[in-house]
C-alpha cells in the first residue's frame, strides 16, 4: 500500500477497480486503508470500482449494504472494527461506516469479455481470480487491465500469480517479493 499511495494520494479523482470482489470484504478493506493513510480530501475524491461476475444479486447486495457477521470482522484490531464498523440493528452484524460505503461502488463485470470497465485507473486489484484462468485468457485479462490503468499505474495480484512472459514489458515489478507492478507504456 506505502507504494501507490504517493501516487494516488496525487491525483485529483484517484481511482481504484478491485475485479473479483465476491461479497465485498477486498473493497472495504482497501478503503479503511486508504482512510487510515490519506488525508480527508483526498480520501473523498477516492473511488473504487468493485466488479464480479456474480449474477445472483446476492453479491451486489452485500456489498451495497456493506453489513457483515461479526465473526468475519474477528481478526481487525480492535481500533480499527470500532472506528469503520457499527451495529445495524440485526444480532452480530456490523455494518461498514457510510464514510467507507460512499468510496465503492459495485458492478456487474465479466473479465472474460476482456473489455475493461473505464480508463485512468490508478490502481487495480484482482486478487484470487487470475488462477482460475486458461493461460491464454489470463494474457488477455491483464492486457485489459493495462489499458485500463493510467500511465504510471499500479496493478496488483495474488502472490501465487506470476506475470506471464508474453507481456512482462508491459509491467515493471514494484518490489521483489511481492506482486505488485507498474504500468509501462509499451505496445503489444
Amino acid at each position: 500500500m506505502e507504494h501507490c499511495l504517493p501516487s494516488l494520494a496525487g491525483r485529483n479523482h484517484p481511482r481504484i477497480w478491485d475485479a473479483g470482489v465476491a461479497m465485498g470484504q477486498e473493497p472495504y478493506t482497501v478503503s479503511i486503508l486508504f482512510a487510515e493513510r490519506m488525508g480527508h480530501f483526498a480520501f473523498n475524491n477516492l473511488r473504487i470500482d468493485a466488479t464480479d461476475v456474480e449474477s445472483t444479486g446476492q453479491f451486489a447486495h452485500v456489498i451495497e449494504t456493506a453489513v457483515y457477521p461479526q465473526d468475519e470482522l474477528s481478526r481487525l484490531p480492535q481500533g480499527i472494527f470500532e472506528k469503520y464498523f457499527e451495529p445495524n440493528g440485526q444480532t452480530g452484524r456490523f455494518q461498514v461506516v457510510e464514510r467507507i460505503r460512499r468510496r465503492v461502488a459495485f458492478q456487474w463485470h465479466d473479465l472474460l469479455s476482456f473489455k475493461e470497465i473505464g480508463h485512468g485507473y490508478a490502481l487495480v486489484l484482482c486478487k484470487n481470480v487470475l488462477l482460475h484462468f486458461a493461460p491464454r485468457e489470463r494474457i488477455e485479462v491483464l492486457k485489459m487491465f493495462h489499458r485500463a490503468l493510467a500511465p504510471g499505474g499500479y496493478f496488483a495480484t495474488e502472490q501465487t500469480q506470476e506475470m506471464p512472459s508474453e507481456i512482462a514489458p508491459m509491467f515493471e515489478r514494484v518490489i521483489p517479493d511481492g506482486q505488485l507492478f507498474r504500468k509501462v507504456a509499451c505496445a503489444i
